[in-house]
């Protein structure tokens, strides 16, 4: 799967815009931009990416991203006669330091998109409201339309059934450089984690001896290479335990383990639950 670094574009005299888009199957690419997102999904389902978290999606998936997380929507399924569909709300970068935001009625908002950075999925009946929200925003323009927005902040702070995706970054805001190479390493992992991932090959990406590579990706990253590895090793193979019948032995193989002890290791220390266990909540 491609990577892509993109840059959202906020008209001028605008802090945030919200959109309706049509989700393409075929155009998938994991990508990140420094702006903070706001996605709900209208119709469609498949396998949401967020940092090195994996999982399924259906309509009514509704996610907040810090800035830069890696993240991608892949479209499966959808309904038959009804196109792929998210509304996403884009802020711009500056957002939580702008002298709007930095009022005390605002501070529950600004913690909300502190936390965001590791990516947030809100769950329970309460999103429903949200989502109607949004669809509303859509329609709107100015002062109307930031209102709405204020609205939404409002209820996605009364959700208290959360679930937070990804693990954090320790990069800045306000990198380039690093965010570059940092992503080209993402992009490996993604497109070798099942057939192996070589350590001299992913250092040589970014023009690095093994050893300077390791201790510079944990710095940027807070967690090690191979732990970053692991825990897109375990997303997958969550996703397999959830949506398909196939045995243990053969998901251990499929997402890049060669022994099914240490694949139950590292699965239970990521997940706190051994594989069948969590399958056994999916049924």
């Amino acid at each position: 799967m491609e990577f892509v670094y993109e840059k959202i574009f906020v008209p001028n005299k605008h802090s945030f815009i919200t959109r309706r888009l049509k989700m393409d199957p075929d155009s998938e690419k994991i990508h990140s931009h420094k702006n903070y997102e706001l996605n709900l999904i209208t119709a469609g389902s498949g396998r949401r990416i967020v940092g090195n978290h994996i999982s399924s999606y259906t309509s009514g998936d509704l996610v907040l991203l810090g800035p830069n997380i890696s993240h991608c929507w892949e479209v499966l399924e959808h309904e038959k006669d009804v196109d792929p569909e998210c509304v996403v709300t884009h802020f711009y970068e500056n957002i939580i330091s702008s002298d709007f935001f930095n009022i005390p009625e605002l501070e529950d908002v600004v913690d909300l998109l502190k936390k965001a950075h590791s990516g947030i999925l809100f769950k329970g009946p309460k999103t429903e409201k949200v989502a109607a929200t949004l669809k509303r925003m859509v329609e709107l323009k100015g002062l109307e339309r930031y209102i709405l927005l204020l609205k939404v902040f409002s209820l996605l702070l009364k959700i208290d059934d959360r679930e937070y995706l990804a693990l954090p970054s320790a990069m800045p805001n306000t990198y380039d450089k690093d965010r570059e190479q940092i992503d080209k390493i993402y992009e490996y992992v993604f497109q070798n984690v099942q057939e192996g991932i070589n350590l001299q090959d992913a250092a040589k990406l970014v023009y690095m001896e093994p050893s300077s590579f390791c201790r510079y990706f944990k710095k940027k990253t807070s967690q090690t290479f191979m732990e970053y590895v692991k825990s897109v090793r375990i997303g997958i193979a969550a996703k397999l335990l959830a949506e398909t019948d196939k045995p243990v032995t053969h998901i251990c193989y499929e997402c890049g383990y060669n022994n099914l002890a240490n694949f139950n290791h590292y699965f239970k220390v990521i997940m706190k639950k051994t594989p069948s266990e969590y399958r056994k909540d999916f049924k």
